[in-house]
This record gives C-alpha cells, sequence and structure tokens, in this order.
C-alpha cells in the first residue's frame, strides 16, 4: 500500500479575533494555488488515493477536497480524529482498514505530527527523525501494514521543487 503523508496547505495566520477556535481556521488563496500546484505534481506520478482521510480542522478538510478535485477524484474525504492529535498509529491503521481494499491512501493533517507519524512508520520512534515537512508537502510511504517501522520512503514532494520545474519547463 502506498500511504500519502499531506501537511494543509498554507492557511490564514492564527488571529483570535478571526478564528477563537483555531481549527476553523480556513486556506488562503496562495495556499489553495500552492496546494493545486502539488496535487497536480502527484497526478502526474501517477499517484492518486483511492481514499482520503482528513483531520477534521477546517484547513485539512479544505486541503483534501482541494486535492481531490485537482486529481478528479469522485469520493469524498473521510474525517479522522486520529490526524489532529498525537500520534496513534493503531487508531489510523484501524480507520485505514475500514475503508476496504484500498492500494493507495491519502492522510490529511498537520505538523508536527505528520512528522511525527513519518519518522514512526519509518524508524519506530516518533522523533527519531526531524523532518522538515512544509505546508502541501506530500511524503509517499510504502507499507505491507501500517505499523512502527514497517514504511520505506518512496518520494516527498516539497512545493518548492514543483514551483521550480515548472520555471525550468517554461523556459
Amino acid at each position: 500500500m502506498l500511504l500519502l503523508l499531506v501537511r494543509h496547505a498554507r492557511a490564514g495566520d492564527q488571529d483570535p479575533d478571526r478564528w477563537p477556535d483555531d481549527r476553523l481556521r480556513p486556506l488562503t488563496n496562495v495556499g489553495r494555488e500552492i496546494h493545486s500546484q502539488t496535487s497536480r505534481a502527484l497526478a502526474k506520478l501517477e499517484s492518486a488515493p483511492d481514499a482520503v482521510l482528513t483531520s477534521p480542522w477546517v484547513r485539512a478538510v479544505q486541503t483534501a477536497e482541494l486535492m481531490m478535485e485537482e486529481m478528479g477524484l469522485e469520493r469524498e474525504p473521510v474525517r479522522c480524529e486520529a490526524l489532529a492529535t498525537d500520534v496513534d498509529v493503531a487508531a489510523i491503521a484501524e480507520q485505514v482498514a475500514s475503508l476496504g481494499n484500498v492500494q493507495t491512501v491519502a492522510l490529511v493533517g498537520h505538523e508536527p505530527w505528520l512528522g511525527q507519524l513519518a519518522s514512526t512508520l519509518l524508524t519506530r520512534v516518533p522523533d527519531a527523525m526531524t523532518i522538515d515537512f512544509p505546508k502541501s508537502g506530500i511524503m509517499g510511504l510504502d507499507v505491507n501494514e501500517i505499523a512502527p517501522g514497517s514504511a520505506c520512503l518512496r518520494f516527498f514532494i516539497r512545493p518548492r521543487h514543483v514551483r521550480d520545474l515548472s520555471r525550468k519547463k517554461k523556459k
């Protein structure tokens, strides 16, 4: 199975007057554009997810919906509380298993939890590696099972690299 760890796109700055509950902070237009480019790059890798699990926070849900729209996916994202808290590999594995027979699953969430999840899946330890996981970044991990130490890194798409490659093609 291919797991896609997706950090939500750029959201508005924290502002307690506008969003007293930080979970309600939406994406910015710039964040939407950057994530659209990153999603299109993922589509070129022929790595479209069969299903998308997302943190229930607004910015993550909007990121999941945008990614699915850019890739022409018909299914709705599934909300997953375990993507909005400390790493709980068993809870994530259980929710992925509930999706049935899927080959590629996207997990849309937040830092520092996504970096800790990646570290756990790759090394068994949540803080064994420090990962610079940018907003709209997408990490592809091959797994036979969702368990600590079970993953192998396939790719890591960083929005900056997508923009750099787009500029080079235009020249």
